[in-house]
């Protein structure tokens, strides 16, 4: 789609990750016209740009799934009903018209729908840098490994003592020549489950330990591609790992962007929803990681009940005359 684009649909759909790409399918399944839009230049979302390689484990259905395996069965999905991609767009604004939405994009497009659902993200991700080591960017140091294989036969830091950090670290287990896990407490922010498979493969844990100096092998000692990594103890131990990828997974500081100015209430930089998903503003309703309520977890298998629940009641809400339950899907 080009700038200029007018699209007019019943719902459009902000975010082309798992949620989004469910939310699109079971909209065209309740009979509506769909667009959806994403600033990414593909669907999949965070899963598509940021791990597509890593194996998710709680999806129903799949006992363990690659994450860009899940994205090519979720559009697959989608596909049924034909919805219009509007990739490359990221909303800008959002303006009420009495009998609808209408979305404008940075990419110049205009879309008309009857009602909105948000599924991004939490909005876009800035990575926690590592203190150290700046100038290696793109040279051995990382914040996220899309591809695997990259990494083939390196020795590999990974820093951080999270889910993703833990994650990266087995998954980089079986390709590359050595992983050290380096975290600067020696408790875990990871699933336990997660801690016991680390706890039990070959990844070296160096706990509680900071990366005090990165080092390249330019003839300054500086320059070139990462070479090695200091690592430091509380008490003053020091080890010296030899190293050619550091991947820092610190975790992402979220920035919400245009979504803050379309007049939502937000707690904790989540769009609040209230049990039917809608948002404190008329025809406009969230899903998945970007909404907030009360006691909510954080799982994708979560977005995709979400995603259902928000789409029966858009349907009500553009056709009261429509039933809100929907029946069961063999019956259609």
């Amino acid at each position: 789609m080009t700038a200029g684009t007018e699209v007019s649909v019943d719902l459009l759909v902000v975010g082309a990750g798992p949620t989004g790409l469910y939310a699109a399918y079971y909209a065209g399944f309740r009979g509506m016209s769909v667009a959806v839009a994403d600033a990414l230049p593909e669907v999949g979302g965070q899963i598509a740009a940021l791990y597509p390689e890593k194996l998710v484990y709680d999806v129903a259905g799949f006992p363990a799934v690659r994450g860009q395996d899940l994205v090519d069965r979720l559009a697959e999905q989608a596909g049924r009903w034909n919805p219009v991609y509007l990739l490359g767009h990221g909303v800008t604004d959002l303006d009420d018209t009495g009998a609808g939405v209408v979305a404008t994009t940075d990419a110049g497009a205009r879309i008309s729908a009857g009602a909105v659902l948000v599924c991004g993200g939490i909005g876009n991700f800035i990575p926690r840098e590592l203190p150290v080591g700046s100038e290696y960017l793109g040279r051995g140091l990382r914040y996220f490994v899309p591809r695997l294989d990259e990494l083939a036969g390196q020795d590999v830091v990974v820093v951080g003592g999270g889910d993703s950090a833990l994650d990266w670290a087995l998954s980089l287990e079986p390709v590359a020549a050595s992983v050290t896990l380096v975290h600067r407490r020696t408790r875990f922010r990871a699933h336990e489950r997660t801690v016991e498979q680390v706890g039990n493969s070959s990844v070296r844990v160096l706990t509680p330990y900071e990366v005090e100096k990165i080092s390249g092998n330019g003839a300054d000692g500086n320059g070139g591609a990462v070479s090695e990594v200091v690592v430091a103890s509380s008490d003053g131990d020091r080890i010296t790992l030899p190293a050619q990828s550091v991947v820092a997974a610190l975790g992402f500081i979220a920035d919400l962007g245009p979504i803050e100015r379309w007049g939502l209430d937000l707690r904790r930089r989540r769009i609040l929803v209230d049990r039917t998903m809608r948002t404190s503003r008329e025809r406009v309703f969230a899903a998945g990681d970007i909404a907030d309520y009360d006691g909510r977890v954080g799982l994708i298998s979560i977005g995709f009940g979400e995603a259902a629940l928000a789409v029966n009641h858009v349907a009500a809400l553009l056709d009261p005359a429509r039933s809100l339950t929907p029946g069961h899907s063999s019956d259609a």
